[in-house]
């Protein structure tokens, strides 16, 4: 059984808005600070937000602030990721990952402090 889950990808104009979802299935892993990261062709893979267990804690890329929300539900089955304001050069694949050094993230995590990984959400913005 996948651990994490994202959906909630798809294609929008520039402008639009989408949220990804991640499933979060274990419990252990929803006890831990959890990221959300992109990936587009030819490029390497890079830090969007992430968020602490608790929610209480978030951050951001510069490049998505004050257009992107990370969030967790009251379970603490999901965390989310409300889009708005898409540009082009948000287009990519969308991960969520589990940090692998507990439950606070203390500042933006990269993608090499993580160590289990969704299968990805697309995301493609058109002009």
């Amino acid at each position: 059984q996948a651990q994490l889950v994202e959906s909630g990808g798809g294609s929008v104009q520039a402008g639009g808005s989408l949220r990804l979802s991640c499933a979060v299935s274990q419990y252990r892993d929803r006890d831990r600070c959890i990221g959300w990261f992109r990936q587009a062709p030819g490029k390497e893979r890079e830090a969007v937000a992430s968020i602490s267990a608790a929610g209480e804690a978030t951050y951001y890329a510069n490049f998505v602030k004050g257009r992107f929300t990370i969030s967790r539900d009251n379970a603490n089955a999901w965390r989310y990721l409300q889009m708005n304001s898409l540009k082009v050069e948000d287009s990519g694949m969308y991960y969520c990952a589990v940090y692998r050094d507990g439950t606070y993230c203390a500042e933006l995590r990269r993608p090499r402090d993580m160590d289990e990984w969704g299968q990805g959400t697309q995301v493609t913005v058109s002009p």
